[in-house]
């Protein structure tokens, strides 16, 4: 850990900090519909794009209607993925001629980009052609992050009315998210990005010849000499912006944000980390100002820094200080040893950024990777884990994160309540009986999903066993992360697991597609509860969500249920595995 690293991450929370009042309170304009600098351009295509879908922008939706609209709109984006993902041999814009993709994972595919997860079970430069990686997977990747923010927005509407049976317009929030806040900020952070020279074209792969030939060993045991390699490219700055900014993660590349095409220089790691927070982190400005208490908005954004923070701090400690099995060893060891944990990492980015990078992009839901979490230390590789499975509320994925910290806020207010004696209060609403059964209904779905898919694999070897790259404690590290990343929709991996088989696309698949939508249902049912509800007067005796205090109970409160709830699978995985590895014990 040095002075340098300790600047950069300080330099990263103030760029947060700056963006996120100004952000906030542009998107809360935009979602009330009043006047942006914006509107002379997004204005007539908001339009025509009503006129041409028959949409009213007036009329307003119940929660049941807008979560019906939600629905039917992701399935029928689903359905478009899939299609195109097993006739691109047939599409144009395919200049490698790369086949159709198989049906388990052109399913498993058009699922995770459809849920805002990203997961990809596949090597993207070689299974996807450029048609399928930006009608299928691009577009996706505005689709998905729109109907995150829509759905936060319509829970921050229904905290802000009162006496309302509805929640406003899924198709005029899904329209405005996507034109007005996606659109324009993918476009500058694109640019930027290609100033930095990341990839934008739509040429054939090049095919160089080598300095020296290389001898590689195939899978047969035969060995073959290499002359030349196939240089992939194709429209990666356009993907990369909204991968980020959406809190998608599919990377253009197999390698990622670790791929030099899509993340070149250490200013381009800074925009794509920056972009990844930017949204989450606004929400919390949006959530103050449209709720009528900017105060709250800065609490919860205090409890989304403080455990960002503590992630950052625990996995940069873990990584700098190395792996302990190398402690002790001879002088020479020890010395290369000294700077850390290198493996798995870009030596332009360095541990501090690594660490950085890994801990941001599971907070936020992103799943984007710029190196490789199977080669972080024990207790550094737990971090992401542990950051997903705190339910990703850390800042959280777009509008995903914000509506799943509100509904820890209500369970966090309804436990002040019990330890003062009175009815629990939130910004004038009481919290009642129906509201916290839902919370725990959303809190419950998260573990059920991933402990149950976790445990029926690990007790079939020859369906979830026979892929793993590691066995002991590692191995169960790798399959839970791969359970607990498709469940909370974040999309990386372990990469230690090879999850294109059969087993893994269809239960990934399905853990990816009810750890989102059978989620929203509970919260968009509190949120059209909470909208029923009158204003009651503030009393001595109602607990204020402004103060410190409340930051503190809020983060006390998401930590214990992750705790009570992962503690146990987390023991046997990567913190045993710390504790042997100490012990000089490998697998």
């Amino acid at each position: 850990m040095s002075l340098n690293g300790w600047l950069q991450i300080v330099v990263f929370f103030a760029a947060v900090l700056l963006f996120t009042k100004p952000l906030g309170a542009y998107m809360a304009r935009v979602f009330q519909r009043q006047r942006t600098p914006l509107d002379f351009i997004f204005g007539p295509c908001e339009r025509l794009l009503y006129r041409l879908t028959g949409v009213n922008p007036e009329q307003e939706m119940s929660w049941g209607v807008y979560a019906t609209a939600m629905l039917v709109f992701s399935a029928a984006t689903l359905v478009l993925t899939y299609l195109v993902e097993r006739l691109q041999h047939v599409l144009p814009l395919n200049p490698q001629h790369l086949p159709g993709v198989a049906p388990d994972l052109a399913l498993n595919t058009a699922i995770s980009f459809t849920t805002n997860t990203n997961w990809q079970s596949y090597v993207p430069e070689s299974t996807m052609s450029y048609l399928t990686q930006m009608l299928g997977l691009a577009t996706h990747n505005f689709w998905s992050a729109a109907v995150g923010l829509a759905l936060a927005i319509a829970f921050i509407r229904g905290i802000a009315r009162r006496e309302m049976k509805t929640l406003g317009n899924f198709w005029v929030d899904l329209t405005r998210g996507t034109l007005w806040v996606l659109l324009p900020l993918s476009t500058i952070i694109a640019l930027a990005l290609v100033s930095q020279g990341v990839v934008q074209n739509l040429k054939p792969y090049d095919t160089v010849k080598l300095v020296e030939p290389q001898t590689v060993t195939g899978t047969d045991g035969k060995q073959t000499t290499v002359t030349t390699q196939t240089i992939a490219q194709g429209p990666v700055a356009s993907q990369e912006a909204i991968k980020m900014l959406g809190t998608n993660g599919g990377g253009f590349f197999n390698a990622n944000s670790a791929h030099p095409f899509e993340n070149p220089t250490p200013l381009s790691n800074f925009l794509q980390i920056l972009a990844i927070f930017l949204i989450p982190a606004a929400l919390t400005a949006t959530l103050g100002q449209m709720v009528g208490s900017p105060k709250h908005g800065w609490a919860v954004f205090a409890a989304m820094a403080l455990l960002c923070f503590v992630g950052v701090l625990t996995c940069y400690w873990a990584e700098a200080h190395g792996n302990p099995l190398l402690h002790g060893v001879d002088q020479h060891v020890s010395a290369l040893h000294s700077g850390g944990n290198m493996e798995g990492k870009e030596v332009r980015f360095g541990i501090t950024n690594s660490a950085l990078f890994a801990t941001v992009t599971t907070d936020a839901s992103c799943g984007a990777v710029n190196s490789m979490h199977d080669s972080f230390t024990p207790l550094g590789g737990m971090v992401p884990m542990v950051n997903i499975l705190l339910g990703e509320v850390v800042f959280g994925g777009v509008g995903a994160g914000m509506y799943g910290m509100l509904v820890f806020v209500i369970v966090a207010v309804f436990i002040a309540g019990l330890m003062v004696g009175r009815t629990p209060e939130y910004l004038g609403k009481k919290i009642e009986a129906y509201d916290v059964q839902l919370s725990m209904l959303y809190v419950l779905i998260f573990p059920l999903l991933i402990l149950g898919f976790a445990a029926v694999t690990v007790l079939m070897p020859h369906l979830g066993l026979s892929s793993l790259a590691n066995h002991g404690p590692h191995g169960l590290s790798e399959i839970l992360y791969a359970y607990t990343s498709a469940t909370g929709n974040n999309g990386s991996a372990f990469a230690g697991l090879n999850a294109n088989t059969h087993w893994y696309n269809y239960t990934l698949g399905i853990a990816m597609f009810f750890g989102r939508f059978m989620m929203i249902i509970p919260m968009l049912a509190i949120a059209g509860n909470l909208a029923g509800k009158k204003i009651v007067p503030a009393s001595s005796g109602t607990f204020p969500v402004t103060t410190p205090l409340f930051t503190i109970l809020l983060t006390a409160v998401i930590v214990i249920v992750g705790a009570l709830t992962f503690f146990p699978a987390l023991s046997l995985g990567p913190i045993l595995e710390h504790l042997l590895l100490g012990a000089g014990q490998t697998f």
